[in-house]
């Protein structure tokens, strides 16, 4: 195990944090994205930059990605220069939120090529990322599982879900609906209650010490909401993915989500009136606009 070498493709917003732990670890490093000047950071650190995937794929044993949408996940697994191309790695971590539907093509793909596909999606955004404290969410052949184990822990606490390709992509798109929801109803019931008077500091108090206490209540306002920064890490338009892919998954299976088609379409009207790249924290600035209140600022 120590002398296999580790290939990461997609140094992102989480990638970036990820992979440099992996470097912190004392783990040989392999990389590539096709924004070249996110690879120079690690580079200075010891990490080897690749031409594409394949040659990720061709220069290392295990390989992991952290890509933002299904169609890219595919292309950089089984498209032109991609992972399946390579002559090295015979195991491939996918760390993205791209839902099961994908993670089972992909997986059977890449199983005729003797290469095992493990859906490993992670929770607790770039702070969680960067601290190695994230919920890591595994599925996939065990004999696989248990190889990269040590690996995998480098991130945070592991959380064995099955063996069946895209079981761990599901229990993901479950949470991510979860902190989406609570996210939304949260800014309507804040705006409804500073509009009324209360200041914005004790009601977050009045829900964190009562029953409506949840992750928005908790993390998201007092960090990105009550301060006006609006900067919590995550994307407005990667919200609205998770949360379409969720209920897209949920209706295949016969599963009706009245509730999360609701908040999906708050995502979707955020992202329209600020920007995919907007923080998902935006949803409460969309309902200041609407209620014409302001949630937070100088009064707490």
């Amino acid at each position: 195990m120590a002398d296999e070498v580790i290939g990461f493709v997609g140094i992102g917003r989480m990638g970036a944090p990820m992979a440099g732990r992996l470097i912190e670890a004392g783990h040989k490093l392999v990389v590539f994205d096709t924004v070249a000047a996110t690879l120079e950071p690690l580079a200075k650190r010891g990490a080897v930059i690749a031409a594409s995937a394949e040659d990720v794929a061709s220069q290392a044993d295990i390989v992991l990605i952290s890509l933002p949408h299904p169609d890219v996940v595919r292309a950089v697994c089984l498209g032109d220069k991609g992972l399946a191309g390579g002559s090295r790695a015979k195991v491939v971590i996918d760390l993205s939120t791209t839902g099961p539907s994908i993670a089972k093509l992909v997986a059977g793909e890449l199983a005729g090529r003797g290469i095992a596909w493990i859906d490993c999606p992670v929770s607790g955004g770039v702070t969680g990322a960067k601290a190695g404290t994230l919920a890591v969410i595994v599925s996939g052949p065990k004999d696989a599982v248990d190889r990269v184990e040590p690996i995998l822990k480098v991130f945070g606490k592991l959380f064995n879900v099955g063996e069946k390709a895209g079981l761990a992509q599901s229990a993901k798109l479950a949470n991510n609906l979860l902190a989406a929801s609570a996210l939304v109803v949260t800014s309507e019931a804040m705006a409804m209650a500073v509009k009324s008077g209360v200041d914005a500091k004790v009601m977050i108090d009045v829900i964190n010490a009562s029953s409506g206490r949840n992750s928005a209540s908790q993390d998201k306002f007092p960090r990105a909401v009550l301060t006006r920064t609006f900067d919590f890490g995550f994307a407005t338009g990667l919200s609205y993915k998770d949360v379409r892919l969720c209920i897209e998954e949920a209706e295949a299976m016969g599963i009706p989500m009245v509730a999360g088609s609701a908040v999906r379409q708050m995502l979707a009207v955020t992202k329209a009136r600020f920007g995919y790249d907007a923080d998902f924290t935006y949803v409460a600035k969309l309902l200041e606009e609407w209620a014409g209140v302001e949630i937070g600022g100088a009064k707490t």
